[in-house]
């Protein structure tokens, strides 16, 4: 039986087509993260954690291969994007983003297996940043979802679109935090050919 891919199992959520915004309906996952703040460009606390995240989820699968579940691919790098004005994002003001990264888990990894597995890893690579990682959960629902192909810099004019027009059109607002899953290794793949997921949960507004 092949591993287990949640690009594969959630094709909608993972491998959408649709470049114009459109609502989706999320299901829950639940994922490893790490929290931090800055410019994901330039932090090296970004870095530290990105490394520290996919540490842990290797250690996982390898683990994953002698249970009853079996081997699952790790998943593509995803995270959770936010800042006190809106605006830095449409303006590029990076050094004040907050976010938490995130990869997602196949539903039988226990927290006793991230457990077991942050432990190895820190054992390992001896990076503080793995004592870090933790088990979250997520049930985004209704969400604004779009696929967007090019520079991550070039997202501006998407989000603009849909804070400025798409959700008001729509009857909608944001609810918690914008989501990206990264389909594409910067370090491998060609700016203009990096394809990223853009979400936001949302909510009907209410008169």
């Amino acid at each position: 039986m092949a591993p287990y891919d949640v690009k594969r199992e959630l094709k909608k959520f993972y491998a959408p087509r649709n470049t114009a915004w459109a609502v989706v309906d999320v299901p829950a996952q639940r994922f490893i993260a790490v929290d931090g703040t800055g410019n994901p460009n330039t932090s090296p606390r970004y870095t530290a954690a990105v490394e520290a995240l996919y540490a842990v989820a290797y250690t996982v699968k390898f683990a994953a291969k002698r249970t009853d579940g079996g081997d699952f691919v790790v998943g593509p790098l995803e995270g959770l994007w936010w800042a006190d004005d809106y605006a830095a994002f449409t303006t590029g003001a990076k050094d004040s983003w907050s976010w938490t990264m995130l990869i997602g888990l196949p539903e039988w990894i226990t927290d006793g297996m991230v457990a077991e597995a942050r432990e190895a890893a820190l054992a390992k690579k001896k990076r503080p940043e793995i004592a870090e990682v933790r088990v979250v959960s997520l049930h985004e629902g209704p969400s604004a979802q779009v696929l967007h192909t090019g520079p991550y810099d070039d997202e501006a004019p998407l989000l603009a679109e849909l804070h400025d027009t798409y959700l008001a059109a729509n009857g909608l607002r944001p609810r918690g935090r914008h989501h990206e899953i990264y389909l594409g290794d910067p370090r491998r793949t060609a700016p203009e050919k990096l394809r990223t997921v853009l979400r936001q949960p949302v909510e009907p507004v209410t008169p």
